[in-house]
This record gives C-alpha cells, sequence and structure tokens, in this order.
C-alpha cells in the first residue's frame, strides 16, 4: 500500500486553523472579485456584442443561397436583449476561468498537499473540455444540423399549387438555440474529467464503469434528450460522443489504476526488504551472546576443584 508522508499531509508554510468568520469574509472577497471579473468581462463583451452575434450567426452561412439569408425580430426590443444576452453569454465564458481561479484560492487552502496535486490538473482540463465541446458543436454538428433543418424549405419554383416556404430564423430564438446548444455540448464534455478524478481519488473503479455501460447509455441518452431542443439529430449528435467519451473515461481509468499498482508495489519492495533486515538483524543479536556463553572458559571454584578430588 503507499504510504502517506508528512510532506503530503501538511498544507502550505503558514497555514493556521481559521474561524467561521473569517472563511465567510474570504468567501465574500472571493465572490465580489468572481462578480467583478463577470461585470468588466461583460462590459468588454457589449462593446464588441455584433462582433460576437456575426461569429454565432456564421454557420447560417453554410445554408443554401446564403446571400438571400436574413434574420429577423418581431417585438421593438428583441434585438437590444438578444445583443444584451449575447453579451452576457461572452462573459460567462471569458470570466469562467477567473472565476474557477477564484474558487481554486478559497478551497485550496483547506487540502492537503497530495489533494492539491490530484485536484490540480483536473482543474486545468475543465476549460481545455469545455471549449473542445462546443468547437465540436461550432464546426462539426451545427452547420449540418443547420442544413438538415433548412431542408424543409419549399423554393418558389416548387410546381403549380406549391406554397414557398422560406427558413428565416428570428433573432432570439436562433441565439438561444445556439446558446444553449454549445452550453450543452461543453458541459457534457466534461464527463471524462469528472469520471477520471472519481476514479482517482478511489470512489469508481474502471470495473465498475465497464459493468455499468448499459446502463450509462441509457443516462446519456436521457441526458442529451434534456438538454438538447427536442429533435433527434441533436439528440444523437450529443449523444453519440458522450457515449465514445465515456468510453475513454474506462481506458485512462484503467491506465490511472495501473500505475497505482506499480506505485504501491515500488513501495511495498523496500518496505519488505527493510522487515527481513530488521529480522535478521535481531536474528544475529540473539545468537552473538549464545556464542559468547558457549566459548567463554567457566571459572571453578577452588573449595569445588578440592573436593571433586
Amino acid at each position: 500500500m503507499a504510504t502517506t508522508t508528512e510532506d503530503d499531509l501538511e498544507g502550505p508554510p503558514g497555514d493556521k486553523k481559521m474561524p467561521l468568520l473569517d472563511h465567510l469574509i474570504e468567501l465574500r472577497q472571493r465572490l465580489i472579485w468572481s462578480a467583478l471579473a463577470f461585470f468588466v468581462a461583460f462590459i468588454v463583451c457589449y462593446v464588441f456584442h455584433k462582433q460576437i452575434f456575426t461569429i454565432l450567426v456564421a454557420p447560417m452561412n453554410t445554408l443554401p443561397n446564403p446571400e438571400g439569408r436574413r434574420m429577423i425580430f418581431t417585438a421593438p426590443t428583441e434585438a437590444f436583449f438578444t445583443y444584451v444576452k449575447v453579451a452576457m453569454w461572452g462573459a460567462l465564458c471569458v470570466s469562467f476561468p477567473i472565476v474557477a481561479g477564484q474558487l481554486w484560492k478559497f478551497v485550496a487552502p483547506g487540502l492537503y498537499q497530495n489533494e492539491k496535486n490530484a485536484f490540480l490538473p483536473f482543474l486545468i482540463a475543465t476549460p481545455f473540455m469545455f471549449a473542445l465541446g462546443a468547437a465540436f458543436l461550432y464546426f462539426l454538428i451545427l452547420p449540418y444540423g443547420l442544413q438538415f433543418f433548412a431542408s424543409f424549405e419549399i423554393p418558389r419554383d416548387a410546381g403549380a399549387g406549391a406554397v414557398p416556404i422560406q427558413f428565416e430564423a428570428k433573432m432570439n430564438e436562433y441565439l438561444s438555440f445556439v446558446m444553449a446548444l454549445i452550453l450543452a455540448f461543453g458541459i457534457s464534455f466534461e464527463l471524462p474529467v469528472l469520471l477520471v478524478l472519481l476514479c482517482r481519488v478511489g470512489l469508481v473503479h474502471s470495473s465498475q464503469l465497464a459493468e455499468k455501460r448499459r446502463y450509462a447509455i441509457v443516462a446519456l441518452v436521457t441526458f442529451a434528450a434534456i438538454v438538447t431542443p427536442p429533435d433527434v439529430f441533436s439528440q444523437l449528435a450529443l449523444a453519440i460522443p458522450l457515449y465514445a467519451l465515456y468510453e475513454l473515461s474506462i481506458v485512462i481509468a484503467r491506465m490511472i489504476e495501473k500505475d497505482r499498482r506499480e506505485t504501491e508495489d515500488e513501495d511495498e519492495e523496500p518496505a519488505a526488504s527493510t522487515q527481513a533486515g530488521a529480522a535478521a538483524g535481531a536474528g544475529t543479536a540473539t545468537a552473538a551472546p549464545a556464542r559468547t556463553a558457549a566459548t567463554t572458559p567457566q571459572i571453578v571454584d577452588e573449595n569445588d576443584f578440592n573436593l571433586a578430588r
């Protein structure tokens, strides 16, 4: 078994127990810094709201006849509140690393050094996996999804008696659709981070994940149906990558468990050799007095010698 050293149990130099009031003050400070970071990011994102909006509607250019496409709004305030929503969404993405850093600074002083070493890589991987999920949706899923939905259009030259149908998205509905999908895919791609972290701390084993595979498939499909719009394409587009990430988590968990077993074996070998050396030393120390007693000449009393004679 791996042994925990005193260095692992020691916190940072100068750490000391804090009363509840000091913890609440520290939490308030972290929340203030997080809110301030979000507010500054919101102001910056609202200044560039048109550029962010252009990036989010760029997949519309993959539809047939992009020159004839347009977006509409039907309420006087719809465009303004849509830009506010875009700015808030952008601020959430931009300020997330700062908010996560403030959360880490609040939690880290209460962790041992080995716990910090275990959690820090997963904290770094969290924004990376979120960005990977958002990019997977934006560059691969969303263009083909929009083309699929636009395939139900009826052109003007469809024939006599046909009523033309053209896809003209509303600003609010389209942005809500895209931002919801980006958040859903980004959060869903955190699945390997969560499962591997649970395996790292020993709460879940790779064999358990493999045995519960069928239940995981049902749970992943249900989760995809809840967080995505009510269409089969969006649900399958999220459920299939999630299952692939689940299998990847099993592989990574097996690698972690293999490394853990090798580390434990390496720690047991020096301990066993130390115990064998101690036992050998104890046997030598016990045998030495016996040899000394056997080789030491006995001193015979003179009176006994005369009586014997």
